[in-house]
C-alpha cells in the first residue's frame, strides 16, 4: 500500500468517526434541549396554576371588602323611618 493510500485511509477513518461523534454529540444536545423545554413548560404551568389562586383569593377578598364597606356605609346612613 503506498503512502498517499495510507493517508487517504487515515484521513477518512478521521472524518468518518468525527462525523459520527458530532451525530451523537448533538443528538444528545437535542435531547437535553427537548428535557429543558418539559421542565419550563411545567414550571410555567405551576406559575400559572399559582397566579389563579391568588386571583381567587384576591377575588373573595374583594367580595369580603366591598361587603364591609356595604355595611359601613348602612351604618353611617341616618334611617328614614
Amino acid at each position: 500500500m503506498s503512502v498517499t493510500s495510507k493517508v487517504v485511509l487515515g484521513v477518512s477513518v478521521v472524518l468518518t468517526l468525527s462525523t459520527v461523534a458530532a451525530v451523537h454529540l448533538k443528538q444528545a444536545w437535542d435531547r437535553e434541549r427537548l428535557h429543558q423545554g418539559v421542565v419550563r413548560d411545567l414550571e410555567r404551568l405551576e406559575r400559572k396554576k399559582e397566579n389563579l389562586r391568588l386571583l381567587e383569593e384576591q377575588r373573595v377578598l374583594t367580595q369580603h371588602l366591598e361587603e364591609e364597606r356595604r355595611r359601613a356605609e348602612e351604618r353611617l346612613r341616618p334611617h328614614d323611618t
